[in-house]
């Protein structure tokens, strides 16, 4: 029995299992342009949002994207690269 709670107990250390690994792109967010933006543009407030799927930039790195400059030009709701 007690080799049962042990297992139970698990490792101690925390990681998605299998099935939340495979949704992770799904329920993640990126940033994206909300409107299109020309290379050389500025990153903003107003031409940049947070959309789903999770595949790019983190919305975690906001404040680090505000104020670069686009190395080449976005479409509307397209995944930022910097």
């Amino acid at each position: 029995m007690r080799k049962g709670i042990e297992k139970a107990l698990g490792n101690g250390i925390k990681k998605p299992s299998p099935s939340e690994s495979k949704n992770k792109v799904i329920v993640r967010k990126s940033l994206v342009a909300k409107t299109d933006i020309k290379k050389g543009d500025i990153f903003t407030e107003k031409n940049i949002g947070i959309k789903r799927p999770g595949n790019g930039i983190s919305p975690m790195r906001w404040e680090e994207v505000i104020g670069k400059v686009a190395k080449k030009d976005f479409e509307e709701d397209e995944i930022l690269e910097i």
